[in-house]
Order: structure tokens, then sequence, then C-alpha cells
């Protein structure tokens, strides 16, 4: 291989861009925001050349909606999918967090952050967000249902609204506020759901 083959770090130039170009976006766009990245800034962390990102993305805006479309493709699937757990269970599972100090604070939802730093409620992204959010409503209104709610898809709505917010606070206020969310969770699903007949 000639040193021209060679990207800046001695990698072959080409195997692995995208991903590459995806995973700098993960980092990047996490850590400043989208808007405050630029396409050169990524390229130099993706070690790729513009005409490279552009090959794989056909613009900023597509390489945004990618990000968010790898986060969670299956929509939360190690909680849903769990056939370990009732469906009540599997309600309060979805606001479970993996523990973490002060310094590995949750970051933003990165569907909530793309779509309050795009302002643009027909930017891919952003309806990309949007979608992902309704779908997250609608798995809780299933399971709400298996679960034997009264009115499954207020609950699953209410569910959903509760995440967000947990979500958001936590990133505000640098501190974890699921734990509050899933007793707040549970007061809703155990009002929703009939107690079985004595």
């Amino acid at each position: 291989m000639t040193e021209l083959e060679k990207g800046p770090q001695g990698r072959r130039r080409g195997r692995g861009a995208r991903e590459r170009i995806l995973g700098a976006s993960e980092q990047l766009f996490r850590e400043q925001g989208i808007n405050r990245t630029g396409m050169d800034q990524l390229c130099a962390a993706a070690q790729v050349s513009k005409r490279t990102a552009y090959q794989h993305f056909a613009g900023k805006d597509e390489l945004v909606a990618e990000y968010l479309r790898r986060f969670d493709p299956d929509v939360m699937p190690v909680v849903f999918d769990r056939s370990d757990l009732t469906p009540r269970e599997r309600l309060l599972a979805a606001f479970e967090v993996p523990a973490s100090g002060p310094e590995d604070i949750t970051p933003m939802c990165p569907y909530i952050a793309a779509a309050v730093e795009l302002h643009d409620p027909e930017h891919p992204a952003s309806r990309y967000a949007r979608d992902y959010k309704q779908a997250i409503a609608t798995r809780l209104a299933e399971t709400a249902r298996e679960a034997g709610a009264t009115d499954p898809e207020q609950l699953g709505e209410q569910l959903a609204l509760l995440l967000d917010g947990a979500a958001a606070r936590t990133r505000v206020l640098n501190t974890e506020s699921f734990p509050t969310a899933a007793a707040i969770a549970a007061v809703l699903i155990d009002n929703a759901i009939p107690a079985p007949a004595q």
C-alpha cells in the first residue's frame, strides 16, 4: 500500500469510513451539539476527506438523521422484548438507567436534543425524532394493554411524557431524576391497571 492510500494515522482510506464518520458524529454531537459541529471537524475526527464523507452521506442533514437512527433502531428492545418480565414490570423497566457517578450523568436524550437544536420540524432528523418518540409511546401503550390498563393509550402517553421529563431534568440539574420518575410511574401504572378480583 502506498502512502497516498493511507489516511492520517496510517489507516487504509475508505475502509470503515462510514462507521468512523458515524462514531465521530456520535461523540461530537453529544459533546458539543449538532449545530456547533461542522463537517470539517467531523471529517478530521473520523480521519476522512470531505469527499469521502459526502460519498457516504448526501449532507449533514442525512448524517444527523442516521446518527439518531443508530441509537435505538428497535425501540428499547432491552425493555419491551423481555419475556422474563410481566407487562407491568416491563413498563417500570423503561425507567431503569444504569447507575452512574456524578461525572457520568446521562446526557440529554439525543432525540430531544436534536429537535431542540434543529428548530425545523421538517428536518429529516426532526421527523425521525418525532417518529421515534411516537414509537416509544406506542410500545408503552401496547405493553399497558397487555398489563390490563383501562386506557392503555393514555397510560402510554403519560409514561412517555414522564420518561422525556426525567431525561431533560437529569441533564438540566446534572442529577439522576429517573428514580423519582420510576416512583411516579408506579403510581400511574397502579391507578391505570385494575386490581385483580379477590
